[in-house]
């Protein structure tokens, strides 16, 4: 019980932070990055450009990229928040008015930061520069998700490990039935 206690006043004082410490431009561009990301527009959008420009290993890249994020999306949002209900932040802790525009559902795991992640780990190994312009804003979509009292920083780290385990699993799957089946 003592670890959670830990979690929760390190969420507390982190959130409170964020919230509070972020620039105005940095705010706005982070509240950008959430937008697009919303809905996987913008790894499905990322997807479509890579796989038009980059060839085979572009096309590659896209299809490691959206598997991983329909994994990361099922198991964060089908399952976990299914079985984990936590409440978003209190309103209290955040000095803007961005927290009235929160979702309803649990606020563990971050959905967003999963396939933020996912998108960005199953794509990086195919194609590094991809997954290296894909992280700046990954790492926008995670921060974004804590300042705007839209989630814990612990549920934003739940998020990162679904994400990650999920782009592991999507490239691992083939080798691994290949070698089950052969």
């Amino acid at each position: 019980m003592e670890l959670l206690s830990d979690v929760y006043r390190a969420d507390r004082s982190l959130t409170k932070r964020i919230a509070a410490g972020t620039p105005p431009g940095l705010h706005q561009a982070l509240s950008v990055a959430e937008e697009l990301a919303r809905g996987s527009k913008l790894w499905c959008g990322a997807a479509a450009v890579m796989a038009r420009t980059g060839g085979r290993r572009g096309r590659t890249a896209a299809v490691a990229g959206l598997a991983s994020v329909a994994a990361a999306q099922l198991i964060s949002n089908g399952v976990c928040k299914q079985l984990v209900e936590r409440r978003r932040p209190p309103k209290e802790w955040i000095p803007h008015d961005e927290v009235e525009d929160r979702p309803e559902s649990s606020s563990f795991p971050s959905g967003h930061t999963a396939a933020a992640l996912a998108f960005t780990a199953a794509v990086a190994p195919t194609w590094p520069l991809a997954g290296a312009l894909c992280a700046v804003p990954a790492a926008m979509v995670a921060v974004e998700r804590v300042q705007s009292g839209a989630h814990y920083p612990s549920d934003v780290t739940a998020g990162a490990a679904i994400g990650l385990a999920s782009a592991w699993l999507t490239r691992r799957t083939p080798h691994l039935l290949v070698r089950h089946w052969l």
